[in-house]
């Protein structure tokens, strides 16, 4: 077999390249190493396991992810700033599905917490403070853009929405409209 020069990084850069086109579950140890036509041990001196490879790749993409929307959201605030953080989830998912699965992997709390995770809450909750929301509704709101954002672009991605009007476009900027509405509306605590 050849030798390759392999790195913790390049395994993992091409993992997510292998998530992409096979999809997240699919990427394996084994996988991995008959794309680099190594043995599957030679990759357990830079990978523990297969779970390992893909928290590498969950935390890889949740950088990407958290770059693009730093660039997307500067300068900007309330809807722009909203419709800017939702662009960016919805077209990094179309760009890059395994990566997209990737970054909704269960971590565990030490690698959420070294991980670019805590920057989508920062920059989501910056972007909340054009709306003026106060805690706990700031956190509820972060949930709700969350939920929002990852079902819609998980249902457009499955096909979900692919068999009836109008237009997934349409719709998308419907409910971003619908969410500016929401946050400079929200109610009051019961």
């Amino acid at each position: 077999m050849a030798r390759a020069r392999l790195t913790p990084e390049r395994l993992t850069r091409a993992g997510a390249d292998l998530a992409d086109e096979l999809g997240f579950e699919q990427v394996t140890v084994s996988e991995l190493a008959r794309r680099f036509d190594v043995r599957v041990a030679s990759l357990y001196s830079h990978l523990k396991n297969s779970h390992d490879l893909r928290t590498r790749i969950a935390l890889l993409a949740l950088e990407e992810l958290a770059d693009r929307a730093a660039d997307a959201l500067a300068g900007r605030a309330g809807k722009d700033a909203l419709t800017a953080l939702a662009n960016v989830y919805r077209d990094y998912a179309r760009e890059h599905p395994g990566r997209y699965a990737a970054a909704q992997f269960r971590l565990s709390p030490e690698a959420a917490a070294a991980g670019a995770g805590v920057r989508h809450a920062q920059m989501t909750r910056a972007l909340l403070r054009g709306y003026d929301l106060a805690e706990p509704d700031q956190t509820h709101a972060v949930r709700l853009l969350g939920s929002v954002f990852n079902g819609y672009v998980s249902l457009e991605m499955g096909g979900g929405f692919s068999h009836s009007a109008p237009d997934t476009q349409e719709t998308w900027s419907r409910i971003l409209d619908a969410l500016d509405a929401l946050l400079r509306n929200w109610p009051p605590a019961p």
